[in-house]
């Protein structure tokens, strides 16, 4: 078990605690504040902190949403909708999600992504393309944040073969 971290009591201190967690990776305001909060011995320094935080810009929604969508569909590979799911439940709004999301569209292809994937990932697979290992690819795919409509064309522009549609069912 996890014990609390050490009450910090001045807002220098929480500052300097908040510049080393951006440090290690960037925060959106509400993951800042929710950090901070565990770290405030009293919990009105906080606004302060973030107040200075976001004068000096380094704290930006904005900003923190493009980046994570670029980097969540660059180096990992996820849909749209997996991002935006991350992005809210990290705390960001949603005219920066819908915004960021907006300019990944024009930097990538959803489409030729999805039919990348795909044959990553029958390349990898011994036996047969049967409806069984089909659904599984739809089902990974599905988790990754990309669309169904997406998946079903890349499938059959792979597979070359009708793929049917899925119910809610057979995703889980």
């Amino acid at each position: 078990m996890r014990r609390s971290p050490r009450k910090l009591e001045s807002e220098e201190d929480l500052y300097a605690a908040a510049i080393r967690a951006l440090a290690r990776r960037a925060h959106s305001v509400f993951e800042m504040r929710t950090y901070l909060e565990r770290r405030a011995e009293n919990k009105d320094v906080v606004k302060d902190v973030l107040a200075r935080l976001r004068e000096r810009k380094y704290l930006d929604d904005a900003r923190y949403a493009r980046q994570f969508a670029s980097d969540r569909s660059r180096l990992r590979h996820q849909g749209r909708y997996r991002i935006a799911r991350e992005l809210r439940t990290r705390g960001v709004q949603d005219t920066h999600i819908e915004a960021a999301l907006a300019e990944l569209a024009t930097q990538s292809d959803e489409p030729a992504e999805v039919r990348q994937q795909i044959a990553r990932r029958i390349k990898h697979l011994r036996g047969p393309l049967d409806q069984h290992r089909i659904a599984s690819i739809q089902r990974s795919l599905l988790r990754a944040g990309f669309s169904a409509d997406a998946i079903r064309t890349g499938i059959r522009a792979i597979a070359k073969e009708d793929v049917p549609e899925m119910t809610s069912e057979e995703y889980e």
